[in-house]
C-alpha cells in the first residue's frame, strides 16, 4: 500500500482555505492524507502531551513519521540539553510512546548530516543507535554519497537489513558528496520510506546563506518526474507492505500540490479541500419577505 503525505502539516496554507480549517489544521490534514512527518521533534523533543493530542486529532488509520532529535543524529555537534546521551534517548522514547501505543507510529526517522560519511566509527554509531531504539521501527537516511558510492551500495543495504533499519529512499538534487542518488531498494518487508526533497541543486548547497531555508526545497516536480516515481513506487510496493511517501519540497509551497498530484496519478481518491459555507443571498430572501 502506498500512502502519500507531507513534511509537517502547519505550513501548507493551500490546504486550509477557510477560517475553520485554519483553526483545526491537523484534523483537516488527516482527512486529506494518511501520513505526515513530524519535523518539530528534530528541533526539540516534544512533550508527551503534544503526541497524545496529535494522536487523538487523527483518524485510526493515520500514521506518523517522527524525525529524530538533532542531538541524536549529530546535527548539534555534540551539544545536547541533557545530562548525557542515555537521558536524551530515554526522553525521545517517552515522547513517541503515545503514538507507538496507539499503533500510529510508522517509524522514527534518523536523517544524518552531510558530514556523516561511511566509516567504521559511524557504522558502530548506527549499531549503537539501533540498540537504543530497540522495539521501535526506525528509518535511516544518509546525506553523504559515500554510503552508496564505489561499490558500497550493496554493503550499506545489507548492513541496514541485518540491523533492522528501514530505508529512507531519497529524491534530491545530485549536488556533490552531500547528496545521495535514488536507491530503489527496500531493506524492510513491512515499510519503506520515500522522501521527496525536490531537485534545486543551487539551493541544496546554500547552507549558511541568510535565505537558505527559503530556497533549499524550492522546487515543483513536473508530471514526467512524478510519472517516473509512480513506476518506482509500484516496484517498491512489491518489496514492502507499506510505502510512505513524504513530500518535503515546500520552500515555495509546492509540496501539497505535488502530493495530491501524485495521489491522482496513482489512481487514489483525492479528497476535496474544505469549502466555505455559502451564506444565503440577502437579496433573494428579500424578494419573498412581504411582511
Amino acid at each position: 500500500m502506498i500512502t502519500i503525505g507531507l513534511a509537517g502539516w502547519g505550513d501548507h496554507d493551500d490546504l486550509y482555505p477557510t477560517r475553520e480549517a485554519a483553526k483545526n489544521k491537523l484534523s483537516v490534514y488527516g482527512q486529506l492524507f494518511g501520513t505526515v512527518e513530524v519535523d518539530s521533534s528534530f528541533y526539540a523533543i516534544q512533550p508527551e502531551r503534544n503526541m497524545v493530542k496529535w494522536t487523538g486529532d487523527t483518524p485510526p488509520s493515520f500514521r506518523f513519521v517522527v524525525k529524530a532529535f538533532q542531538g541524536m543524529t549529530g546535527h548539534s555537534r555534540g551539544r545536547i540539553p541533557f545530562a548525557d546521551e542515555a537521558e536524551m534517548y530515554k526522553a525521545f522514547r517517552l515522547s513517541i510512546g503515545p503514538m507507538l501505543e496507539a499503533g500510529k507510529l510508522a517509524c522514527a526517522l534518523f536523517q544524518y548530516p552531510p558530514w556523516f560519511d561511511c566509516r567504521k566509527e559511524h557504522v558502530d554509531l548506527l549499531r549503537k543507535t539501533k540498540e537504543r531504539m530497540e522495539g521501535i521501527p526506525c528509518a535511516l537516511e544518509f546525506r553523504h554519497q559515500s554510503w552508496f558510492a564505489d561499490g558500497m551500495q550493496e554493503r550499506t543495504l545489507s548492513f541496514m537489513r541485518r540491523e533492522g533499519w528501514i530505508h529512507s529512499v531519497c529524491d534530491e538534487p545530485q549536488a556533490g558528496e552531500g547528496s545521495v542518488p535514488i536507491v530503489e531498494e527496500a531493506t524492510d518487508s513491512s515499510l519503506t520510506l520515500v522522501r521527496m526533497h525536490g531537485r534545486n541543486a543551487r539551493g541544496w548547497n546554500a547552507a549558511g546563506s541568510p535565505n537558505w531555508r527559503e530556497v533549499r526545497y524550492l522546487y515543483r516536480y513536473n508530471a514526467d518526474e512524478l510519472a517516473q516515481w509512480v513506476e518506482r513506487l509500484r516496484r517498491l510496493e512489491k518489496q514492502s507492505e507499506q510505502v510512505h511517501v513524504i513530500f518535503n519540497n515546500n520552500s515555495g509551497g509546492d509540496a501539497a500540490f505535488n502530493a495530491r498530484q501524485m495521489m491522482e496519478m496513482l489512481g487514489q481518491t483525492v479528497p476535496p479541500l474544505p469549502q466555505a459555507k455559502k451564506e444565503p443571498d440577502a437579496q433573494q430572501l428579500d424578494l419573498f419577505d412581504w411582511t
